[in-house]
């Protein structure tokens, strides 16, 4: 089992970054592949993005396509979601997610996830 905490969200202006991270606890957080999705009020969970146990392949959702990068470190139990170039429509609670029994390649919906963080909000001002 392992155990996801985010961190990181906060106020920020259109056009500004902000960085997430999900320390991860628990069995190795290697084996694990970790994906973000992002649900805003009266709106379904959205699929963010997705990376790889190694960390060497990472798949996006349209919407952050180029503007987002995930990226972990293993050493540290740790993932990252780095937002750039952030706009209004990014505003939603966001959530890292971890399953040892999926790939990444197919690993965009919920129900592919066993685990979850309890999510950080991020708020974007025009």
């Amino acid at each position: 089992q392992v155990q996801l905490v985010e961190s990181g969200g906060g106020l920020v202006q259109a056009g500004g970054s902000l960085r997430l991270s999900c320390a991860a606890s628990g069995h190795t957080f290697s084996s694990y592949v970790v994906g973000w999705f992002r649900q805003a009020p009266g709106k379904e969970r959205e699929f963010v993005g997705v990376i790889s146990q190694s960390g060497s392949r990472t798949r996006y959702g349209d919407s952050v396509s180029g503007r987002f990068t995930i990226s972990r470190d293993n050493a540290k139990n740790t993932g990252y979601l780095q937002m750039n170039s952030l706009k209004p429509e990014d505003t939603a609670v966001y959530y890292c997610a971890a399953d040892a029994s999926t790939t990444y390649l197919t690993a965009t919906r919920r129900d592919d996830y066993t685990y979850w963080g309890q999510g950080t909000q991020v708020t974007v001002s025009s």
